[in-house]
């Protein structure tokens, strides 16, 4: 099967530090190359990838230090990408977007042999209207959660993320004793309640986060003063290649957000070094998490830290043998052929699972 991947250009593919769509996207091409498939990536010259790459721009956006960033010019390199997908679509079996819904007005004409997976959140004003005027392209949810403000919408199917198990080391016994908390400095992500807590359960707790231009003063103001309690420590952003590390060695993870989450990358990542998850009741946090085998939800400050001597106690190697059953890379991939071969039922062309 011959399967275009259309990434969003602001990180690289994968995301040298902080990322999800694209590292996703990354996981996904290399998968599929692996199962057979002729796949050709639409991204960033900078992409890491066992697909053929079509570069429709010298680096990433965000890593582009000689470029002032705008919306105006972001949305410049992605309309550049679009005409580059157009102009080669006759080239595909399937035409699969990570993009939202930039591409809609360019490829009505062939919405039928396109898949757009859909990884942020749906319930901003005038999503829900843009959908209605253009019904016709077959949609993926990241967990079926996330597809509660768009109800009426041509969904096609639900895959959650996967990622290679090689790529994170199983930690049998950690040796870290500490909490974890991964992500993005936000209000939205909550590591104020992380703080709360990680001091109430009596842990110390490492902070692995990004911290936007957008939310540099909500960190100042918010997050910075409660660092300096005790057993606190802010280690900064980091990427792939310490995760394995920090992650597995933690007793468990914190996911404490407070935000209708599509799926929480972060959750899985945990998973596959064998590392347990306390997770807030929101969003797609009662999909991910195996109640009582890979992690716990809770509702509290107080239930949180009580299931802190709950779950140091599961069985890591279950754990890591869920996330390969559920949330591999290979699963991933799975999914999503079925998806492309379904399209041929569905206007598009006839299309084959396996190469």
């Amino acid at each position: 099967m011959k399967i275009a991947q259309i990434s969003p250009l602001y990180e690289a593919v994968p995301p040298r530090l902080y990322g999800g769509t694209e590292r996703v996207v990354a996981h996904l091409c290399d998968a599929l190359v692996e199962a057979g498939h002729e796949v050709t990536l639409f991204a960033s010259a900078d992409a890491a990838t066992r697909a053929e790459l079509a570069p429709v721009r010298d680096c990433a956006i965000r890593l582009d230090t000689g470029a002032f960033a705008s919306n105006t010019a972001n949305l410049a390199a992605h309309l550049s990408q679009m005409h580059e997908v157009r102009r080669r679509a006759a080239e595909f079996d399937v035409l699969h977007f990570h993009v939202d819904l930039l591409h809609f007005p360019f490829f009505e004409d062939c919405a039928d042999r396109t898949l757009t997976t859909l990884h942020g959140r749906l319930d901003h004003k005038d999503m829900a209207p843009a959908y209605k005027r253009w019904p016709r392209y077959p949609l993926v949810s990241i967990s079926n959660h996330q597809r509660r403000p768009l109800r009426q919408a041509r969904w096609l199917g639900t895959v959650y993320h996967g990622l290679p198990p090689q790529l994170f080391a199983f930690a049998p016994r950690p040796a870290g004793g500490y909490l974890a908390f991964l992500g993005r400095i936000s209000p939205e992500k909550r590591v104020d309640r992380a703080i709360e807590i990680a001091r109430l359960a009596g842990w110390p707790l490492k902070i692995a986060a990004k911290i936007d231009r957008a939310d540099r003063d909500y960190f100042r103001d918010v997050v910075a003063p409660l660092l300096d309690a005790p057993g606190i420590e802010f280690v900064g952003e980091i990427g792939d290649a310490d995760k394995a590390g920090f992650l597995g060695q933690a007793a468990a993870l914190l996911f404490p957000i407070d935000w209708p989450e599509p799926f929480g990358l972060v959750m899985i990542e945990a998973m596959a070094c064998g590392t347990p998850v306390i997770g807030w009741n929101c969003g797609s946090v009662p999909e991910v998490i195996d109640e009582g085998v890979t992690g716990t939800v809770v509702d509290s400050v107080e239930a949180a830290a009580a299931a802190v001597r709950t779950v140091v106690g599961y069985d890591r190697a279950r754990i890591r043998s869920v996330f390969e059953r559920r949330f591999s890379a290979a699963a991933m991939a799975h999914d999503y052929l079925d998806l492309y071969a379904g399209l041929a039922g569905r206007g598009g062309r006839a299309l084959q699972l396996s190469a």
